[in-house]
């Protein structure tokens, strides 16, 4: 599903990832850990060819990056939802039109955008608030929201980076149940995270990074 062979990236003079080889497989669920700094949102952003590798190989699904333009990349990301730490969500539009957003750009119906839309909130248990604005949420409620959007198309890859940052662990624990749920459908999913709560008695896999380099694979 996801394969990165000897990937190195650079920013100027500074190394963010160096010679990463590894191998993600269709439907498995597993995190990405490490120090702030060690590279693990560089990794997130050359999956989805935020960021290009300056060497090496990365395939995702049926995609080789190195062969992606500018036709071809929103392709790719249809395939991927992605959670950000930030959120990102629209201030000035409710639950339903932050979600919307993401099928609305891909041109489908406006009666399949309101099932879609609907059926991604009741996955999040967020369809009673549909209609609120992300200042009327608590911050679980937005982080569920965020979920909800990367969700909404169905892609078969879902990136998370630091989904639980700033949840209190009752909150953080919930968001790691639907994370759960998700996976369980089919969805291969990428959690990155420096909270070893989050993967502890999990027994998943967890790929650490430091110093831009994967330095060992263990089981949660």
């Amino acid at each position: 599903m996801i394969e990165f062979q000897e990937v190195s990236k650079f920013y100027d003079t500074v190394t963010a990832l160096r010679n990463i080889n590894l191998s993600i497989g269709k439907g498995e669920m597993l995190f990405l850990t490490g120090p702030s700094g060690a590279g693990k949102s560089t990794l997130l952003k050359l999956i989805y060819a935020a960021e290009m590798p300056d060497s090496g190989r990365i395939s995702v699904a049926t995609w080789d990056t190195a062969r992606l333009n500018g036709s071809t990349i929103p392709k790719l990301r249809r395939t991927i939802g992605i959670v950000f730490q930030d959120f990102r969500l629209l201030l000035n539009r409710n639950v339903f039109d932050n979600i919307a957003l993401t099928l609305r750009v891909r041109r489908v119906s406006e009666r399949e955008v309101k099932a879609q839309v609907l059926d991604a909130l009741k996955m999040v248990n967020l369809r009673h608030k549909v209609d609120n604005l992300p200042s009327a949420l608590s911050g679980g409620e937005q982080q569920r929201v965020v979920i909800a959007r990367a969700i909404v198309g169905d892609p078969t890859i879902l990136l998370a980076d630091e989904p639980t940052g700033n949840l209190d662990p009752d909150t953080a624990a919930g968001i790691m149940r639907i994370f759960r749920e998700i996976n369980a459908k089919g969805t291969t999913i990428l959690i990155a995270t420096h909270n070893p709560n989050l993967f502890k008695d999990t027994g998943l896999r967890i790929l650490r990074l430091d110093n831009a380099s994967l330095v060992r694979e263990e089981k949660g």
